[in-house]
């Protein structure tokens, strides 16, 4: 009977966590890790049962050339940003992984020439999981949206996927799936040290979730954000995971003589102390030989093993046929579940036999908003097979596609949705995105005047934009306004910390402005309590919101230095607060000019807004906008109201002008849209409302410099 013992681990750490001023990279942080848990009663109990299970079990001896295939979850933990990284990198990281591990790297024949032939093939493939716990299809990639991100709390981040991810809301065993938790940084509070990754030796991580491990963003392959030079931080990872430790002993400290004098359980990689960076053997000339304890196995004192993944050298190229044989080990014990990963059930279970299908039609564009005449690139990304497209592009050119990735050029402002067929050649599955594509509308002139006053709603309309990723949303106030019946608010009482919200103006014209130009807004807000902090910014765009740049940012007691524990209300004039901004600088005098409200819960209470005003010259508290002989748009009639088959549109304009018609239903939705060569007088258009359901409905008339709403019934 042959015996595994999983040894229990503890280390002393020489890195002086108090003298750092800058952060400090340590490529991995699994034994800081272990000696944590082994505090913890869960994994207390779990090195308990560990040791039970592997005193009493006997192994399974897999025969020469058996590949064990392990299903992959790759859990992307992000907050909107950079960290939410694409599908490519993901497979490029996994391509990378199965490389490493099958002695398929292309650099695996360069390690000193002491060790060449002694590299190994492990025998061991990594496999994108296609079926969650439920049995639902997916890609072997879950995504979840949280501030949590950044921060140093495993045991959270993993809660907070688990329950937040966009596939299945609940536990993902640890004896099911490779659970690979990609998160933004990793870092210990007080300490300046941050690292690229961490796990669970099998001993400890039960078979929960949490027995996977964790990785920066920025580490994962060598495409995407990676820079490559940590390409092979997951195949570090994974073999502590299955059982490894460092070259050098149980410890994260690399280059101590003391390191000598421990070792690694494994016969055929060379005693050492270890190193951090430095040349590589294979073109050092003078090669590492940190220890001379390696007679016993080698009969000589051989150089230092520094090609070795488990090493901290960036010179992975390697692992050996004794670390091969205690990760094999590992993975025929029931100790952590491991056993359990690769039988033919489990392979089954989650998706991983190669019997792959369609499960999911699934599309993505590069940008959503753009100005006339702009380029929108799509992307397909149904899974997990799929080998025909078919497209439609409502108001695009093309209007319909049928290649994979198409690119459409929009020409004609409005909001428009995109739909998706797509094919294995057996199943079809379709995604439709309703008002998915925003063509913004001609530039408004300045002074521009906003109270809201004019607006139902702010869902999909052409003057503002609003984005939100979860919870409360910018929208209109019906009851409450300065000096006026409307606002717009955002109800942020209650709110998740971290959320944010947009809201996004139409574009406008400031290439006429000579000298300096002011926005203007007043804001109502108070604090809920002194431990809050939310955020609001404005940004300003110059190039039809392909880059913003922020030039104002106010939070806590900035914003307010009065608090309410109740949910905020405006209650009177004194409740409201002017800003004037004076810093939009002459670069940003184009004639596509756009600025943006950013709201950043921080826990905290209710946000009014209202009142914007944009205008050439100095701050003004007056508001500032167009002279009575200013107004293009002078009445606006509809009949008959309610209306059959038939609209009759009346209105007058004071001068010759190009106006917008649009229809749209009481969400916003827009319905219909037409471009209008006004003569100067009364003008007249009829419009068909045969395909109009019976309900309310609003026209929109616009012209450069004003706009008119009317709304008319169906009957």
């Amino acid at each position: 009977m042959k015996n595994i013992l999983f040894t229990l681990l503890f280390l002393t750490s020489a890195f002086n966590l108090s003298a750092q001023q800058e952060p400090t990279v340590v490529p991995c942080w699994t034994d800081e890790k272990t000696a944590e848990y082994a505090l913890l009663p869960e994994y207390q109990q779990n090195y308990l049962q560990s040791q039970l299970a592997a005193a009493n079990e006997t192994p399974i001896v897999s025969p020469k050339g058996t590949v064990y295939k392990i299903p992959v979850v790759f859990h992307i933990l992000h907050d909107g940003g950079v960290n939410n990284i694409s599908r490519e990198q993901v497979l490029d990281a996994l391509r990378i992984l199965n490389e490493d591990y099958r002695l398929q790297n292309p650099d695996a024949n360069m390690v000193a020439s002491v060790f060449d032939g002694s590299q190994a093939d492990i025998e061991i493939e990594f496999v994108l999981a296609t079926k969650a716990p439920d049995g639902t299809c997916f890609m072997g990639i879950t995504r979840t949206y949280n501030p949590i991100v950044s921060n140093d709390g495993d045991l959270n981040q993993v809660e907070a996927i688990r329950d937040g991810n966009d596939v299945y809301n609940s536990d993902w065993p640890g004896d099911m799936y490779l659970n690979i938790f990609v998160v933004g940084s990793i870092s210990t509070p007080g300490s300046s040290l941050i690292t690229l990754g961490y796990t669970t030796y099998p001993q400890w991580g039960g078979l929960s979730m949490g027995n996977g491990f964790h990785v920066i963003h920025d580490a994962v392959g060598s495409i995407g954000t990676s820079g490559g030079f940590d390409e092979s931080t997951s195949s570090h990872e994974i073999g502590h995971w299955l059982n490894l430790r460092h070259t050098w002993g149980n410890s994260n400290s690399p280059s101590e003589s003391e390191n000598c004098d421990e070792d690694d359980l494994v016969d055929d990689t060379p005693r050492c102390a270890g190193i951090q960076g430095g040349s590589c053997s294979s073109t050092n000339p003078n090669p590492l030989n940190s220890c001379d304890q390696d007679n016993g196995y080698w009969g000589f004192d051989i150089q230092d093993q520094i090609e070795n993944y488990m090493d901290y050298s960036h010179c992975g190229r390697m692992f050996s046929e004794g670390q091969k044989q205690r990760m094999r080990d590992a993975l025929e014990s029931s100790v952590g579940g491991r056993n359990n990963l690769w039988s033919a059930q489990n392979i089954i279970d989650t998706g991983a036999d190669g019997n792959i299908y369609l499960c999911k039609a699934v599309f993505d564009a590069d940008k959503t908003t753009i100005c006339a005449g702009g380029v929108i690139n799509f992307t397909d990304g149904s899974f997990n097979v799929v080998n025909g497209w078919t497209w439609s592009f409502p108001g695009g050119s093309p209007a319909s596609s049928s290649i994979q990735n198409p690119v459409v050029t929009y020409n004609i402002p409005g909001i428009y949705e995109v739909a998706l067929i797509a094919t294995d050649g057996l199943i079809s599955n379709s995604e439709v995105k309703t008002a998915y594509i925003r063509v913004l509308p001609a530039s408004q002139n300045i002074p521009i005047l906003e109270g809201f006053e004019t607006y139902s709603t702010l869902n999909n309309i052409n003057e503002w934009e609003v984005k939100n990723e979860e919870g409360e949303a910018f929208e209109i106030n019906n009851s409450i306004g300065l000096n006026s019946q409307k606002c717009v608010s955002l109800m942020n009482n209650g709110e998740a910390e971290g959320s944010y919200d947009e809201l996004i103006s139409t574009p406008v014209d400031l290439s006429g402005v000579a000298n300096n130009i002011t926005l203007s807004f007043r804001y109502a807000y108070k604090r809920k309590n002194e431990n809050d902090d939310d955020w609001f910014r404005v940004f300003v765009s110059n190039d039809c919101e392909a880059s913003w740049v922020i030039r104002k940012t106010m939070h806590g007691f900035q914003l307010s230095s009065d608090q309410q524990s109740t949910p905020f209300t405006p209650g009177s004039e004194d409740d409201w607060t002017t800003v004037h901004m004076t810093n939009i600088s002459s670069n940003f005098f184009v004639d596509n000019f756009r600025y943006k409200f950013q709201f950043q819960s921080g826990e905290g209470n209710n946000f009014y807004l209202d009142n914007i005003n944009m205008y050439e010259g100095s701050p003004s508290d007056e508001l500032v906008s167009l002279s009575e002989e200013e107004v293009t748009i002078l009445g606006l009639n509809l009949y008959p109201n309610p209306a059959d088959e038939e609209l009759n549109i009346v209105f007058t304009v004071a001068n010759e002008d190009i106006m917008q018609l649009t229809v749209q239903d009481v969400s916003g939705k827009q319905l219909k849209s037409n471009t209008i060569k006004a003569l100067s007088g009364s003008n007249h258009v009829l419009i068909d409302t045969k395909d109009l359901a019976n309900g309310m409905y609003f026209i929109r008339l616009n012209s450069a410099k004003s706009s008119k709403v009317a709304h008319f019934i169906v009957k």
